[in-house]
């Protein structure tokens, strides 16, 4: 695709919007819009925070929100309760526009439980499927470990990898759901992927907010462990 086609904007909470929210500030989430220029559609990945100052910013890009991507369940991803607040989430942004929200299938029981949402709301997945806006087409890939059924979205060279991965280290695998074997395998699918493969994490959790997939498995620390078991020897106790 042409790149001047390709619409990618990497937001952070507390600075790009939510500003002046003390939990949006503290969790440094990223939300990401990824859509086609030509046709004015984007999807949102993960909007849980002020989610009307998000539709705010790619309308005025020219762009409008045509659909929900939720790499998971947790609450500063896609709305509920968290810390004894209640962050509003994909349920309030379909007040305002009415879009189908994408999930893995693993993850819908837990994200209607998290949201409020019912079934109707949502359209559920598979590893491998794809989802097309406009003449971008986002493949979604099931990593689970961090939640059952967390997703990663592959776009023109592109990875938002979630909560799955970050530039430095991963998900905790000791939540509700968490899997540690399963964080493993999906750690070793992610880094199969093209080396120059740039990875836009979940949360701002070192300074850079991207980096090459190539850099990311040479420096984090959880591509160390080369066989499962060594794996579990560091990891299956978090």
């Amino acid at each position: 695709m042409d790149p001047q086609q390709f619409y990618f904007r990497q937001l952070l909470s507390g600075r790009d919007f939510a500003v002046g929210d003390p939990i949006a500030s503290q969790m440094v989430n990223f939300v990401y819009a990824i859509g086609d220029r030509a046709t004015g559609e984007c999807v949102l990945v993960d909007p849980a925070y002020a989610v009307n100052d998000l539709l705010d910013v790619v309308e005025a890009d020219g762009m409008r929100c045509t659909g929900v991507l939720a790499t998971h369940y947790h609450p500063d991803h896609v709305g509920g309760s968290m810390m004894g607040f209640t962050i509003e989430g994909v349920a309030a942004l379909l007040n305002r526009t009415d879009c189908p929200i994408h999930v893995q299938r693993h993850e819908a029981p837990w994200v209607m439980r998290t949201t409020g949402l019912d079934e109707t709301h949502l359209v559920q997945h598979d590893a491998g499927d794809v989802v097309t806006v406009g003449g971008v087409e986002i493949t979604l890939v099931h990593t689970p470990g961090h939640t059952p059924g967390s997703q990663c979205f592959h776009v023109e060279g592109r990875l938002v990898s979630g909560d799955t991965l970050f530039l430095e280290g991963c998900g905790r695998t000791d939540l509700p759901g968490s899997n540690p074997e399963d964080m493993y395998h999906s750690l070793r699918t992610l880094a199969s992927l093209p080396s120059d493969t740039i990875v836009y994490p979940g949360h701002r959790y070192s300074q850079p907010s991207s980096a090459t997939l190539d850099a990311v498995v040479q420096t984090n620390y959880v591509f160390k462990p080369t066989t499962q078991e060594a794996w579990m020897q560091w990891f299956g106790g978090q």
